[in-house]
């Protein structure tokens, strides 16, 4: 499913059977809901739940996270605390720097060689 408006506090969706993609701001107070994976192309400041039927390996994506909870299954989480200190440096640092973390699985000890082959 994909919503490419923006929703407003008070507005939920929710893709049953499926992922969601929300091209658009998610407001304080909006909730998106999916039972797949969660993608937002732009800052997500309400709540989300991927996996709400029960998935625990659906994950949120998405373009800034300034969200009021975070929810993958049946773990919820809150923002109010904030990010940890380390992540909050490297998230400076690498807005700084336009820069780029690429997370991959170890292969043989070294990088897989799509990857290698790309960053050459």
């Amino acid at each position: 499913m994909v919503v490419d408006k923006p929703l407003r506090s008070g507005q939920q969706v929710y893709a049953r059977d499926r992922d969601l993609i929300v091209l658009a701001l998610v407001s304080h107070g909006a909730e998106v809901m999916a039972d797949g994976h969660i993608h937002v192309y732009a800052p997500l400041r309400g709540r989300a739940h991927a996996g709400k039927a029960g998935n625990a390996d659906a994950r949120i994506f998405c373009h800034r996270m300034e969200a009021q909870v975070l929810a993958i299954a049946d773990v919820h989480r809150t923002t109010d605390s904030g990010l940890p200190e380390a992540i909050v440096r490297l998230q400076r640092v690498l807005h700084a720097s336009d820069g780029v973390l690429v997370v991959n699985p170890e292969y043989n000890g070294s990088l897989t060689p799509l990857l290698k082959n790309t960053l050459d």
